[in-house]
């Protein structure tokens, strides 16, 4: 049976490919928040992103060899199940029926997702569910869009890691985590112009890529 005062955070992505830029800064703040565990969800249909170029199956095993041997992370695939856009907002609603409502859960996004994060379906239910953890981003501004949704983030920001572990939701933590500037287009636009993407990725993954010809010359 879990530790009902035990972090737990989701990641979701498309992760068309996982990388160095999901996971490091992913292990830097388990670090600074004490996470137990980080549950990857990989995203069959994403809404406000294109189709991933790599199929559902390719994706999913390139984020199980990323996470290989990393008791920090696992798998959840039910956004791989649907057939329709994967939303957050359903996504937490079905986990906090499986957790409890005393089970701190907390959803990592980066600052460039904070900064529209008023555009997501529901937005204003997410901290009803969960505490959003934000990742440092390079180049992304602090502020948010309006006055009004600074208020909001105000109203809600944490600095005191503990706190995350005192309530189930309801709180917003902006980590210091590494700024790491890798992103799957650069790693895929590489790989389209027959470049090199060495440190960029788990060489588990690159030499998937290599196996199943993803990502080829344009």
């Amino acid at each position: 049976m879990s530790n009902p005062c035990a972090l737990h955070a989701l990641f979701g992505g498309t992760f068309d490919p996982i990388h160095y830029g999901h996971l490091r800064p992913a292990e830097a703040l388990a670090k600074i928040t004490g996470l137990e565990k980080i549950t990857l969800l990989p995203n069959n249909v994403p809404p406000h992103r294109p189709q991933p170029e790599a199929s559902p199956t390719q994706r999913i095993e390139m984020v199980k060899l990323a996470i290989s041997g990393n008791p920090l992370f696992d798998l959840d695939l039910r956004e791989m199940q649907r057939d329709t856009p994967s939303y957050t907002i359903d996504t937490l609603a079905a986990l906090r029926l499986e957790r409890g409502d005393k089970q701190p859960l907390a959803f990592i996004i980066g600052q460039d997702s904070l900064l529209t994060l008023h555009k997501w379906h529901r937005w204003q239910d997410l901290l009803s569910l969960c505490h959003l953890l934000v990742c440092q981003r390079p180049g992304y501004r602090s502020e948010m869009e309006t006055p009004e949704l600074q208020s909001w983030l105000n109203l809600h920001l944490t600095s005191q890691p503990q706190a995350l572990r005192q309530s189930p939701a309801g709180k917003v933590f902006l980590a210091q985590t590494p700024l790491i500037d890798i992103s799957a287009t650069e790693i895929r636009t590489r790989r389209h112009q027959g470049e090199s993407d060495a440190n960029l990725l788990p060489p588990a993954v690159s030499e998937y890529i290599d196996r199943e010809g993803l990502y080829q010359n344009l």
